[in-house]
């Protein structure tokens, strides 16, 4: 995001973390979910609510005379105050309203006690989509409605996972404007991340780690990084040997088959 829609996100997030005490955080969310749907299908909406030349007080205005009376006083005040922020994309809008929606769900389930579990079933399921070719066409296809993927997605976690965890997975499918399913789970899992504090580390070895192998990793990362980290382990024969560690854009990587390349690359060299 450029600046002007960093201070816009910020202050969205600060409206908020405001509004979700004392009210039902999943209904909250679903609230959200939906003005966020409503502004993304009306070209019309999302020019007047990110036009930088309006008075965010005029934009504040005209989101209450929409949505106003139709959903709560917390939805409509969350909102009023991202729309009344100065925007440097119409796409930075709606992807902050959509992560505001999820961010109020991982709070429903935190406060449920249910986080850890959440984050654990999206990241398996975003696995199972990675490795199922059928699958993953099915639920990023643009000719499939996105009702009928959300159908698809019920038929798989129904009764295997908790609540949030397959509205989320649900809400992921249905996502326009061309985003990748992958990179869409990808986003709610760092949401996820964000709201336990902790990062999220995707670890790569041909052979489960055991106990210690974790504890001694999870250590090892947060003397790193300077918070507690979270471990996605994804086994991959492919590796051979050792550990590939992806934490956000940074890789460290120490299997077998690098090693092997960067000494076929120094001879070749």
């Amino acid at each position: 995001m450029a600046g002007s829609s960093r201070a816009a996100r910020a202050a969205a997030d600060k409206a908020l973390a405001a509004a979700l005490d004392g009210v039902d955080r999943a209904a909250l969310s679903e609230e959200l979910f939906s003005i966020a749907t409503a502004i993304e299908g009306n070209s019309g909406l999302r020019r007047a609510f990110a036009d930088p030349s309006r008075e965010g007080s005029a934009k504040r205005d005209l989101a209450d005379r929409i949505f106003g009376g139709k959903v709560s006083e917390a939805a409509n005040t969350v909102t009023g105050e991202v729309v009344a922020q100065r925007w440097s994309s119409e796409g930075d809008l709606s992807d902050t309203l959509e992560a505001l929606a999820v961010r109020a769900l991982l709070a429903s389930a935190e406060k449920a006690g249910r986080i850890d579990t959440v984050e654990n079933e999206l990241f398996r399921f975003e696995r199972i989509v990675a490795g199922d070719t059928g699958l993953r066409d099915t639920l990023s296809s643009r000719n499939t409605d996105s009702e009928g993927k959300a159908g698809v997605v019920r038929s798989l976690l129904q009764g295997k996972a908790a609540p949030e965890t397959i509205r989320l997975a649900e809400q992921a499918v249905r996502v326009g404007r061309g985003r990748r399913l992958d990179r869409v789970l990808e986003a709610y899992l760092k949401l996820a991340s964000e709201r336990r504090d902790e990062l999220s580390a995707l670890v790569t070895v041909a052979v489960p780690l055991d106990e210690r192998q974790e504890s001694r990793l999870k250590s090892a990362l947060r003397s790193i990084y300077g918070k507690p980290v979270t471990l996605q382990n994804v086994l991959d024969p492919s590796v051979v040997g050792g550990i590939r560690v992806q934490i956000g854009d940074e890789v460290v990587d120490g299997t077998v088959v690098r090693r092997l390349d960067a000494v076929r690359r120094d001879l070749s060299g």
